[in-house]
């Protein structure tokens, strides 16, 4: 599967300069840093919550984990990480577990950590495990329009 059509015409739409890279196969955020030979705190994971009947994408360095409790005093409400199988046909364009961070394609919000929030560019994955997106990081601010908040741990 190749890049979405949909990641792609949302960017060039929104004319939104990108890079996109090609790596082995990597079905986690850490394993796309290894594939692509760049520290885990370079590459973004995109991890879905659930909050009340809604979903949003949290997006955090690929070397860090989710805190739920700190999450939930952002979001302003519990949330809990989604099951694979509960999102899944949220991202119909996209393998499962590949999605990008842009949740205004798909209607969702879009939290972001604050330890992404000082770097120049941000590096995800482009809705397969083969293809990445780097754009700079005030040009995913123009379109995701995130929440920033401190909400992730490292390791």
């Amino acid at each position: 599967m190749p890049i979405s059509t949909r990641i792609k015409h949302h960017l060039e739409e929104n004319k939104i300069p990108y890079s996109l890279f090609f790596h082995p196969s990597a079905s986690t955020a850490q394993g796309t840093a290894a594939a692509m030979h760049v520290s885990g705190n370079e590459v973004a994971k995109t991890v879905v919550v659930q909050s009340g009947n809604d979903y949003c994408l949290v997006v955090l360095p690929a070397s860090y984990h989710v805190k739920t409790g700190k999450l939930a005093r952002v979001i302003g409400r519990p949330v809990r990480l989604a099951t694979e199988l509960e999102f899944s046909s949220l991202f119909p364009d996209c393998e499962l577990g590949a999605m990008p961070p842009l949740g205004e394609i798909y209607g969702l919000a879009v939290y972001v950590d604050e330890s992404l929030a000082g770097d120049k560019e941000i590096l995800f994955n482009a809705g397969t495990h083969r293809d990445a997106i780097r754009m700079k990081y005030d040009d995913f601010v123009s379109i995701a329009k995130p929440v920033v908040g401190a909400f992730a741990a490292k390791g």
